[in-house]
């Protein structure tokens, strides 16, 4: 198995409120997080960075090595995380109102665990299709759902970055979890909106496809984001999980 990560604060914004990172527990399985901020001043890099470092350090002293077990063990700590990042957020003035989306991926023997809240992704690239396996947690997405709007007017609708689920919200907050086999030359893929919302699925396919390695699919993906105006951060984590099918 092969992971590669990269941040880029794109071509509008001042910071970057996005933040990924991978983390191997005690019995040698890997999580990988990755989170988009948000809030006013820093309060979404706040946010962001410590929900991903604060469950990826529960994770480097877990032992679960079962799908069934990681799905329990996702919900457990992210419903707690949302209440630290909530009671942070009311104790401090200025981190008031932050929150993050969350992805996040336990790569098992033959299966992987991803657990879901806000609008960022992940997506399945298996025999030469790219699949969503995540549902945007977002105001378009329930509109599009609903028929109020189309999928065309969705791209471009004034409110499309508002979130109605995120790490930070108050009360419990509802984690999506899946769990699926992995086949042979199976990559994921696992990115924040400044992409999805620049550079179509089917450019994402073909740069992943016909790149040579992982590390030039990830720029060639962020380079294509901030040719397309970068106008928020871009956040790719991506894995070839050639490696780990039995």
């Amino acid at each position: 198995m092969e992971i590669r990560y990269k941040s880029d604060v794109g071509k509008r914004r001042n910071t970057n409120q996005d933040y990924a990172a991978v983390f191997t527990n005690q019995k040698g399985y890997t999580l990988a997080l990755l989170a988009d901020g948000m809030g006013g001043h820093q309060a979404g890099d706040v946010a962001s960075h410590d929900t991903v470092e604060e469950i990826g350090s529960k994770w480097q002293a877990s032992d679960i090595s079962d799908s069934e077990k990681a799905a329990q063990w996702l919900i457990q700590h992210i419903q707690a995380e949302n209440e630290t990042i909530y009671q942070r957020g009311q104790a401090t003035p200025e981190l008031s109102g932050m929150g993050t989306t969350l992805e996040a991926v336990v790569i098992l023997d033959d299966q992987f665990t991803l657990a879901h809240v806000g609008d960022s992704r992940t997506y399945l690239l298996r025999e030469n299709e790219l699949i969503q396996l995540t549902e945007d947690h977002s105001l378009v997405n329930a509109l599009v759902k609903s028929g109020e709007i189309t999928l065309e007017m969705a791209t471009n609708h004034p409110r499309r970055n508002v979130v109605t689920r995120s790490v930070g919200m108050p009360g419990v907050v509802e984690v999506d979890v899946a769990t699926h086999f992995i086949a042979d030359n199976d990559y994921l893929m696992l990115c924040s909106d400044g992409l999805t919302n620049m550079v179509s699925e089917e450019l994402i396919y073909e740069y992943i496809m016909t790149s040579s390695s992982l590390e030039e699919a990830m720029e060639r993906l962020i380079d294509a984001a901030n040719e397309q105006g970068g106008v928020d951060n871009i956040t790719v984590l991506l894995m070839d999980l050639g490696g780990v099918s039995q």
